[in-house]
């Protein structure tokens, strides 16, 4: 932006200069011509009282030497019926003309300009003065003067270059400053603010960026603290089922476990909840932190594993042997996984098979979750967040579509060879600009 301030600074000024000194350079050169043949004509006056008293030769010739053109052999006097007293340049019929004439010409030779003065004398007697004026005394100082107007020329243009600087570096720097503020707020800095700087209209601008942070900022918090007083208040019916299990004796142990676990996943939302993001930290972004996703399916599934049983459903979990790095926290996957076999005892009817595969591929992991039930009717509405057509939050494909997208991988809905659907969560183990993940 500088650059291009510099630019057309530099185009602007050129032509307001130009504008000006043109006119100005043609006057110099006129007013020296004028100059010159205005010197010309002093000299030519200088003679006339001369002639009035004589028109001898050698008076003539001393009256001629006393002058700078006489001295310089610029200057001849033409005798009306006598001789021709100096060097003279002008042709005979331009004298002879000019002496009929009663104010004096010039004539333009190939050397510069010839005054003749016809002066008028006793009698019908008269007398013609030439003066000749070369042309470096036509252009004399025009060259200096030029310059001259051609420094001043560049001056004002390196001075206007200088200050549409210095006013595009204060909008530059104003420009940066409020871009770099956005990009962090943008990576979850939201302390980030701008000290108004600049043209009025950037300072208008850093004053609704700071005005915008400050909303987004306490709506946040307020986001905050209504997820935790939601999650908070589950506590009073988990209070009152642990209550009810406890009378039910050690029959009970596996669904005081799970009970167990809800509550302390209930804490855990209501802690992150309440804890501020930190700056840089952006929701979802999962690189820099990984788990053993073989330890977690395993964890899951003997997890899973009791419920299955209890309602006859064949089950099997393929791939996950030995240890398997996967690109995000182990808590994330663990949550995904949860949400898709929950659809699935949640979604198709009892007895129906479920698989769960791991697949470790080049720079790539999958975790393919297969059922045996009706699949799903109609995929796109299904990824939709908050989406359901059976009585549930919608939550849990979008769930799982945010941790894979948050790795540069994709969440795919396919049938899967047991009849029913194939949730498929590809994990890029690196973030590449590579096309789409094939099927495999």
């Amino acid at each position: 932006m500088r650059r291009t301030l510099a630019v057309l600074m530099v185009a602007v000024t050129s032509m307001v200069a130009l504008a000006f000194l043109v006119p100005l350079a043609l006057i110099v050169r006129e007013t020296a011509q004028s100059r010159a043949v205005a010197g010309a004509e002093r000299q030519a006056s200088a003679l006339v009282p001369v002639l009035a008293l004589t028109t001898s030769g050698d008076d003539l010739g001393l009256a001629m030497a006393r002058t700078e053109a006489g001295r310089r052999g610029l200057l001849a006097v033409h005798v009306t019926g006598g001789a021709t007293v100096g060097t003279s340049r002008a042709p005979a019929g331009q004298v002879a003309g000019a002496a009929a004439r009663t104010r004096a010409s010039t004539i333009e030779l190939d050397g510069g300009y010839v005054l003749l003065r016809p002066v008028a004398l006793d009698g019908d007697r008269g007398a013609v003065i030439e003066v000749f004026v070369p042309a470096d005394d036509l252009n004399r100082g025009v060259l200096s003067s030029w310059a001259v107007l051609t420094g001043v020329a560049v001056v004002l243009v390196l001075g206007s270059v200088l200050v549409g600087d210095r006013l595009g570096a204060r909008v530059v720097r104003a420009s940066r400053r409020l871009g770099t503020a956005a990009a962090a707020l943008g990576s979850g800095d939201l302390s980030e603010r701008i000290h108004p700087d600049g043209p009025p209209e950037l300072k208008a601008a850093a004053n609704a960026f700071n005005t915008m942070a400050n909303r987004v900022t306490h709506l946040l918090a307020a986001e905050r603290e209504l997820a935790a007083d939601l999650s908070h208040r589950l506590r009073t019916p988990l209070t009152a089922l642990k209550l009810s299990l406890d009378q039910l004796g050690p029959q009970a142990e596996p669904s005081r476990q799970a009970l167990a676990r809800l509550e302390g996943e209930v804490t855990a939302i209501i802690s992150a909840a309440r804890r501020p993001a930190r700056a840089g930290q952006s929701s979802g972004r999962s690189f820099g932190r990984s788990c053993d996703a073989a330890e977690v399916l395993r964890e899951r599934l003997a997890f899973w594993s009791a419920l299955a049983e209890d309602q006859g459903r064949p089950w099997r979990l393929v791939g996950a042997t030995l240890p398997v790095r996967a690109p995000v926290p182990a808590g994330e996957l663990t949550a995904v996984v949860d949400a898709l076999l929950g659809n699935v005892f949640r979604h198709t009817a009892e007895g129906t098979a479920f698989s769960v595969t791991l697949h470790e591929g080049r720079g790539v992991v999958g975790v393919l979750v297969a059922d045996a039930g009706p699949g799903i009717s109609d995929p796109e509405a299904a990824l939709e967040r908050g989406a359901s057509g059976s009585g549930s939050t919608g939550l849990g494909l979008d769930i799982a579509r945010r941790l894979a997208e948050s790795t540069g991988g994709s969440l795919r809905l396919d049938r899967a060879s047991l009849g029913g659907a194939q949730v498929q969560v590809w994990l890029r183990l690196e973030k590449l600009s590579k096309p789409a993940l094939k099927d495999t």
